[in-house]
């Protein structure tokens, strides 16, 4: 790429080379912008006879055009792809989405020297029309090799940024305590209301329950039949682990325990279990506060029916610790 003066006239279809400002200060033109017609007719009128603009050298790839091709390649999912000034390409959703990200392949992409790409974190919520993802490209033009480079990453990638829609999630709650399930629902009922409602989603199906093996297998098994998105244990007590009573229901009813335990501070003792492909949590002492814990890093990814692992839970411990 270079640069060169031309008369204002002659710069239609080009880019500045330079930005151009008002006397007071006010930037009229941003680096980079495609000049058009109704371009010159400003240029003139605020006395500018002849502008910088920047030439492509063969084999180059406008920057627009790249970073566009590299965004398609890389995104997939609820989302749509905005040009944006100078060179950078917007992702936004269409959707409530969970954003899943790569994120070693988004690392090997932001070494290429051609483009950057910047996400939100992965496994995390977005509404309808938030941007997630921008593109952006080396300025004016791209040299065709390090174009080709970039983009064969984003291939093998694909998708590399995916934004997986959240539709009409059905929650079962399964309250309980050692005494009295009630109790528990009493306690936690208006702050899981208030959770949910965060993800635009309620609690379809509740139950309470004595916290007793054999009871609570009972509740879980009739909340699985009604085949929901996911169920929530939400206990009065803290479980140290698969073996105590609500570890010993799951596994009853023919749960599969994915994983026990989070780097994620509040939230240490999380149980993730999968029935069937339905996800079943417990998180001991996650429903007695509405502030930020593990549950709201997972719940994302399971109500957008997105399998969780236990390997992407260890991944949560780099900025899992919450407050």
């Amino acid at each position: 790429m270079r640069t060169q003066v031309v008369e204002v006239n002659d710069a239609v279809g080009k880019l500045l080379g330079a930005p151009i400002f008002h006397p007071s200060g006010k930037k009229l033109l941003a680096k980079g912008h495609q000049v058009c017609e109704d371009d010159i007719r400003l240029l003139s009128s605020e006395g500018h006879l002849r502008v910088s603009v920047a030439v492509l050298e063969e084999g180059e790839v406008p920057e627009e055009e790249a970073a566009l091709q590299i965004a398609q390649e890389s995104a997939r999912g609820s989302l749509e792809i905005r040009m944006a000034a100078g060179g950078r390409v917007n992702l936004h959703t269409t959707e409530p989405s969970c954003i899943l990200v790569k994120d070693e392949e988004l690392r090997r992409l932001n070494r290429s020297s051609t483009v950057t790409a910047a996400t939100l974190p992965s496994l995390s919520y977005a509404v309808a029309g938030q941007r997630i993802g921008a593109v952006k490209t080396v300025p004016f033009g791209v040299p065709m090799r390090r174009f080709q480079e970039a983009l064969s990453i984003a291939q093998k990638a694909a998708p590399l940024i995916e934004a997986r829609p959240i539709r009409n999630p059905t929650v079962a709650t399964l309250y309980c305590d050692p005494l009295r399930g009630e109790r528990a629902r009493n306690l936690f009922e208006g702050i899981m209301r208030t959770r949910l409602d965060r993800f635009g989603t309620s609690a379809s199906f509740v139950l309470s329950s004595i916290e007793e093996e054999e009871m609570l297998a009972r509740n879980l098994q009739h909340l699985l039949r009604a085949k929901p998105t996911l169920v929530l244990v939400a206990s009065t007590t803290s479980p140290a682990g698969p073996e105590d009573a609500v570890g010993r229901a799951m596994r009853r009813v023919g749960c599969r325990i994915e994983n026990f335990l989070a780097p994620v501070e509040p939230g240490n003792l999380l149980l993730l279990a999968y029935a069937d492909g339905i996800p079943v949590v417990a998180a001991p002492g996650c429903f007695r506060s509405p502030r930020p814990n593990v549950v709201d890093l997972i719940l994302p990814p399971l109500l957008a029916r997105y399998p969780l692992t236990a390997h992407e839970i260890s991944g949560l411990g780099h900025g899992g610790l919450l407050q």
